[in-house]
């Protein structure tokens, strides 16, 4: 039998062609979250809801945010959010959430919960790849006149589709902006649903007020502070958090006319003395052009950025939640007798500044039984899926908790009626996957979060002990209590007295000895609960 040619390198030619990264995503949609249909109903609400806020956070808004959920038709949702945020142009409508990759955080160097310009655009992907419907957005920026839109994407091009455009000067005063769509999906409640992701929300957005009407009914989450915590400035990258190539490429769009202004002005933490001196360890003229630069030059000059010792970066970059509003999140949610935080000093990953925060909440009402609680956040972003592969997990699970007065069984999650957050934020969160449900475990990441962690299991170790010692004494004095009346009768019986004086004379000491003991405990409380 005679085996048929093969294709010609002509033919194969014929069959390149260049893949727009909708398409891409609209055949790899689990690659963004939508691995399930459970999983995809959170994914759309997580990442609506991260626009709202970033949204108002920027403009300084205190935010309100309604969340919809209802069922229309059999695995299937009509979805939206709506917020008070500043809205949006109605030119750049069609853009911002109709093209993949398309945004300004993704070239902004400072923390933020969106980067890629995937979030949003990729919501309405998932929906008409599931219904074949167009999402509806409304918007206005106070201007009195209110953007209708309806959107699709065209996957071929990766551009928007507008389906229907009406921008009307209706007089209306508002400024926001509400999406719409209808997915497929499936609502549960459980620790990794909905209802848990916006709940965890509230918690580690404390200034935000939430609504979420949902498919069981609706529940407020109103704010309980009033103060968004500060706003984060852009920054330059640092020296030690480029690569190669992507130094090769800012050195041909520099407009700097030397390499050694091209240091100092595209570059954080470099001065005119170290840019001379990254220069002459890489033996090139700092006076020369950087596009002039040929590729060993540009290995040199890499390799001298790395062996320089450099200031850190700043940290005005990063908005961390502060202790006191990371105890305010938790009291939001959680009736605990006992809350603490600490907040780590800013630290370096690869030239991104990061800083670890964490709180505890203990006792009160909380669970006797079965594991804590722990809580993931990143960005005030929170992470329910693939906890196993979390460095913030393995973090807890390698702390030795039964020094804190945590039972322990193993490397695993200790056990106790408590609650732990974790707040990661970070200029670049080096998630493990596009879903970005996992940090990765960079060991200095790793590292930070256990030294937070002891920090936060001393104060609930001395409050653990305390509370010990405060049942031991209860029960030291319920024993004296039972025996006083015994005890002077016996008195009384060796010194030929009566023994009602003796009693109320013993009574008066116990109780002397009570008072101190609650005066002791008093004031441990105040310092520890923070």
């Amino acid at each position: 039998m005679v085996e048929k040619p093969g294709k010609t390198a002509q033919e194969m030619a014929r069959d390149h062609r260049e893949v727009a990264v909708s398409e891409f995503f609209e055949k790899n949609r689990h690659l963004l979250g939508y691995d399930n249909p459970t999983k995809a109903l959170l994914t759309v609400i997580k990442e609506l809801v991260d626009n709202s806020l970033d949204a108002c956070e920027e403009t300084r808004i205190l935010p309100r945010v309604w969340i919809e959920i209802k069922p229309d038709g059999a695995d299937r949702f009509r979805v939206m959010v709506k917020d008070n945020g500043p809205g949006m142009t109605d030119k750049q409508i069609p853009l911002a959430l109709g093209k993949l990759l398309y945004g300004s955080k993704f070239f902004k160097l400072r923390q933020s919960r969106g980067t890629q310009g995937i979030g949003a655009s990729g919501t309405i992907l998932y929906s008409q790849l599931t219904t074949g419907k167009p999402t509806t957005i409304i918007a206005s920026t106070g201007n009195g006149k209110t953007s209708y839109y309806e959107i699709m994407i065209d996957v071929k091009k990766n551009d928007p589709e507008i389906v229907s455009h009406q921008f009307i000067e209706d007089g209306k005063i508002w400024h926001g902006m509400k999406v719409e769509m209808t997915i497929e999906g499936r609502y549960v409640e459980s620790r990794k649903s909905v209802p848990e992701y916006i709940k965890q929300v509230a918690i580690a957005n404390p200034y935000a007020n939430i609504t979420f009407d949902g498919p069981n009914g609706r529940v407020e989450f109103p704010r309980t502070a009033n103060e968004l915590p500060p706003l984060p400035k852009e920054i330059k990258p640092h020296p030690y958090g480029v690569e190669l190539g992507i130094l090769r490429r800012m050195l041909k769009s520099s407009k700097s006319r030397t390499v050694a202004s091209f240091l100092m002005n595209d570059f954080s933490r470099v001065g005119g003395g170290s840019a001379k001196e990254i220069c002459k360890l890489a033996d090139i003229d700092s006076k020369i052009s950087p596009q002039r630069l040929e590729i060993t030059d540009t290995e040199k000059l890499f390799k001298a950025m790395q062996k320089t010792k450099l200031i850190r970066p700043p940290t005005d970059c990063l908005s961390p939640l502060g202790e006191d509003l990371l105890i305010k999140g938790l009291k939001k949610e959680f009736k605990a007798e006992f809350f603490a935080s600490v907040t780590r000093p800013p630290a370096v990953y690869r030239g991104n500044p990061f800083q670890i925060e964490v709180a505890v909440a203990y006792g009160g009402e909380l669970p006797q039984e079965g594991s804590i609680k722990v809580l993931r956040i990143t960005n005030r972003v929170p992470l329910l899926y693939q906890e196993g592969d979390c460095a913030i997990t393995k973090s807890i699970i390698t702390t030795d908790w039964r020094r804190y007065g945590l039972s322990q069984s193993g490397r695993s999650i200790p056990v106790g009626p408590a609650v732990i957050i974790v707040h990661l934020a970070s200029v670049w969160v080096p998630y493990i996957s596009e879903s970005k449900q996992a940090v990765a475990s960079y060991p200095v990441i790793i590292k930070e979060i256990k030294l937070a962690l002891q920090g936060i299991g001393r104060n609930l170790q001395r409050h653990v002990s305390g509370k010990r010692k405060a049942e031991m004494q209860k029960k030291r004095k319920e024993i004296f209590d039972r025996y006083l009346p015994e005890v002077a009768k016996a008195v009384g019986k060796l010194t030929d007295k009566k023994p009602e004086p003796i009693l109320n004379k013993l009574k008066g000491i116990l109780k002397n000895y009570a008072k101190v003991s609650e005066d002791g405990r008093g004031k441990e409380k105040t310092e520890n609960s923070g």
